[in-house]
């Protein structure tokens, strides 16, 4: 697969989600994804997976951003759940308690960041905060010096994200960045299957209805957050989200290629150690 289609390069010319299809998948079917590509995806994954837990000289922190119903949660028990638990940590960003408000605005994403070794999800992220503040302006409501709220405080964030995620990167946990986009239709038979399905009803929020109404701003909101927040070190794919298979399909993929890239290594022992290993593998062996 050619995943590079669906990432965001800083040198492109600012994009519009109106150009990025919601559905993509031309040419494998669900059962196909299912049964056989996906299944050889998540193997090369586990494996690799285990080495950098074993190795645990890096770490890699993965954002999911998307509108409700846009598949976050299911790329999670699908894709990420069938790795190694221990090597793997994932944190739900949900609105900010009174401690957290309190903070700085990234505080409370500290625990939601990966150990050398780990991989840790993000089910949505600190860029929620240039994303609900805007759509509801609700800035005012935080205890935030009044000098730092004004015209130019997204931007302000933007570059404040964007040094963050470099600071990840340059120690050794690199960014990868899903947004989820979804169609307006396919969300609404999504949230309608919640609403009638008793076994997905604890899915469904009321808030859920009443943030659909934000539709409109919601896609301006996301565009700004793309144009000025994919960089090379840290790029954003736009997930064709109606195709919710192909789509994970593409996560897995991406995820593979990043760790190729790192090519994390089971330790070996040496030395020492190996003469050591060998002793008590012969001692246990006769006992």
């Amino acid at each position: 697969m050619d995943s590079s289609k669906y990432r965001i390069t800083p040198k492109q010319t600012p994009i519009k989600l109106a150009d990025y299809p919601t559905t993509d998948n031309k040419q494998l079917s669900e059962d196909e994804l299912q049964d056989k590509w996906i299944p050889e995806s998540i193997n090369k994954l586990q494996d690799l997976h285990l080495k950098l837990h074993a190795e645990e000289e890096k770490g890699i922190m993965v954002v999911l951003q998307a509108i409700d119903a846009g598949g976050k949660d299911e790329a999670i028990s699908f894709i990420f759940s069938n790795l190694t638990a221990q090597g793997l940590k994932t944190t739900s960003v949900k609105k900010p308690s009174e401690t957290e408000v309190k903070h700085d605005y990234l505080w409370r994403i500290h625990e939601g960041k990966p150990s050398r070794g780990e991989i840790s999800i993000l089910n949505r992220s600190y860029y929620e905060e240039v994303i609900a503040p805007r759509i509801h302006d609700v800035l005012d409501n935080d205890p935030l010096p009044d000098h730092l709220i004004d015209e130019d405080i997204w931007k302000v964030r933007f570059r404040q994200l964007n040094d963050f995620e470099r600071y990840m990167t340059e120690n050794g946990f690199p960014v990868i960045k899903f947004f989820f986009n979804v169609s307006k239709d396919v969300q609404k038979d999504r949230l309608l299957e919640r609403m009638k399905n008793p076994k997905k009803n604890w899915e469904f929020s009321f808030s859920d209805i009443e943030e659909r109404k934000h539709w409109d701003t919601y896609q301006e909101v996301f565009e700004d957050m793309l144009n000025n927040t994919s960089t090379d070190y840290a790029p954003w794919y736009i997930l064709p989200a109606d195709d919710d298979w192909y789509a994970r399909y593409i996560i897995s993929e991406v995820m593979i290629n990043v760790l190729e890239k790192l090519n994390p290594q089971f330790p070996e022992f040496s030395g020492e150690d190996r003469q050591k290993l060998d002793e008590s593998i012969e001692l246990l062996e006769n006992d």
